[in-house]
């Protein structure tokens, strides 16, 4: 047994009243509500609200929290400049990881040093405005594409919508997007969570932790798990190729996306909730090939090996279903936990200690002298 939890793993390093991860059991909760009732009977910008200001709000305090988040999506013209000039292949997650940086250069709250937490709560709820216009608008530029004026009559998800497409979003589609943005809101100390906490521990600004953040969640094993699934079905091609694609995976050992969870020993909850809207979605668009493929995938493994399909599996149809490019999906994931990062980060200055985790060494334990360049 190692005397030491390599990944950090099972080490509990602080303590969190934002979201509660049930692994063994299959439950996630935000502040004492499960998600499934979140997801039935809120609004993303309520979570948020409750992920930022600790509650869920009132009518009168969801609508000026609403107009808050609405009147702050305007990006400052240096960044939009940057969005239009960047490269047009460049992965939209270095885009986004970028402008989120660049927001810091214009932002005279982002201070280093003694946290002043009433600034920090307009920062935060800023960078969750701002996120999806980034996205969006480099979407667009990249197409070549005019860049919409931003408006205040719609939703954090139907706003989105309409930016990358320049029409206004049905309300099938709109909410199809909340509930994902809502899902994948928080989620305990996860990689991108942890590195945003390291980041903000040195007391560093706001917008370096949310750039950590975004850094982590780019890699395949974090938030690009969605982009891998879409992309192995499309491999697949067919529902008549899955059941061959499973037994070649299972025999020769490789990895099928969107299967299994790092912390979910049972059904990933969120998953259900992304299965059926990817269900109702294909079949108003007339494309069922998609979810019956995945249908077929999580059925196989679940027979098989015991494993469940994972939020990542059934959101990765539900974004394509509706028309959003493969190489958003990431960016998608960081503009719903945007709410969440910017949440975890308030929290830890709050009550802020240094991160500073020790390493085993393995290196040799007898020193050598340094020999003469000409005898190496």
């Amino acid at each position: 047994m190692s005397d030491y939890a390599k990944g950090l793993e099972g080490v509990v390093a602080n303590e969190s009243a934002l979201s509660k991860v049930e692994g063994q059991e299959g439950r996630l909760s935000y502040l004492g509500y499960s998600i499934d009732d979140l997801v039935e009977h809120t609004s993303f910008e309520e979570v948020t609200h409750l992920l930022h200001r600790g509650k869920l709000p009132n009518a009168a305090e969801l609508e000026a929290f609403q107009q808050e988040l609405r009147n702050d999506r305007d990006l400052p013209a240096g960044v939009i400049d940057f969005l239009k000039s960047a490269p047009v292949d460049a992965n939209p997650m270095d885009v986004l990881r970028t402008a989120v940086s660049m927001l810091g250069l214009y932002d005279k709250r982002a201070k280093v040093g003694e946290p002043d937490q009433e600034s920090n709560r307009k920062v935060a709820l800023s960078l969750v405005a701002k996120t999806p216009t980034i996205v969006a608008y480099y979407h667009r530029a990249r197409q070549g594409l005019d860049l919409p004026p931003v408006r205040t009559d719609l939703s954090e998800a139907g706003h989105f919508l309409y930016l990358i497409s320049g029409e206004e979003p049905g309300a099938a589609a709109t909410k199809t997007l909340d509930v994902a943005y809502i899902l994948h809101a928080d989620h305990g100390m996860n990689a991108s969570t942890f590195s945003a906490r390291v980041t903000i521990a040195t007391l560093s600004d706001f917008y370096s932790a949310m750039t950590s953040a975004i850094g982590t969640l780019k890699g395949p094993l974090h938030g690009g798990a969605n982009e891998g699934v879409i992309k192995m079905l499309q491999k697949i091609g067919s529902l008549e190729k899955v059941d061959a694609f499973v037994e070649d995976c299972l025999a020769n050992k490789k990895k099928i996306m969107g299967i299994g969870h790092r912390v979910y020993k049972v059904l990933d909850p969120r998953a259900p909730h992304l299965q059926k809207m990817a269900v109702q979605l294909t079949k108003e668009l007339g494309e069922t090939k998609w979810i019956a493929m995945s249908e077929r995938i999580a059925e196989l493994m679940r027979e098989r090996k015991g494993l469940n399909a994972n939020v990542d599996f059934y959101s990765a149809t539900v974004y394509y279903s509706l028309g959003i490019p493969t190489d958003l999906f990431t960016p998608i994931f960081a503009i719903s936990r945007m709410a969440g990062w910017t949440a975890q980060v308030l929290e830890q200055l709050e009550d802020s200690r240094l991160y500073r985790p020790l390493t085993k060494y393995v290196g040799p334990e007898t020193l050598s002298p340094v020999p003469p360049i000409e005898e190496r």
